[in-house]
């Protein structure tokens, strides 16, 4: 399934955030993995989010499970936030948290050794993530 159908599950605002454009430069005051996933997983991609914050997608090898969290810039009164995943071979977001945060969403978890994950975070409506990536 696209990332633009994926995104509709979660959202019109996000969706037609996923349409538009991707940002890919990192703001001088990105935001810093949290940790939130726990012991043994480290960050193997991450996506600004338009200025707002990112989304990280990281990887713990001792158990084959994904990990994705959406973390602000600048914390704060709380707003719409998402954090996704699926494995490719999904039909829809495997895993989700969404809600209004102050600070990030997530973590949500996949098991996915050996297959490309398709994941994402939003943060009021601006959309980011990754289709297929980070196989193996």
């Amino acid at each position: 399934m696209s990332l633009i159908k994926k995104a509709a599950l979660f959202g019109v605002a996000a969706a037609t955030a996923v349409v538009g454009t991707f940002a890919t430069a990192t703001p001088a005051a990105a935001a810093a993995y949290n940790g939130a996933c726990g012991d043994g997983y480290g960050v193997v991609n991450q996506r600004t989010i338009s200025g707002k914050g990112t989304v990280y997608l990281t990887y713990n090898s001792g158990n084959g499970y994904n990990c994705v969290v959406t973390i602000r810039d600048n914390p704060g009164a709380s707003l719409p936030m998402f954090a996704g995943i699926a494995r490719e071979s999904d039909s829809a977001w495997a895993a989700t948290d969404q809600g209004d945060y102050t600070t990030y969403a997530g973590p949500v978890y996949r098991h996915a050794p050996g297959e490309c994950v398709t994941w994402g975070g939003a943060i009021d409506g601006d959309y980011n993530g990754g289709n297929n990536t980070n196989c193996g």
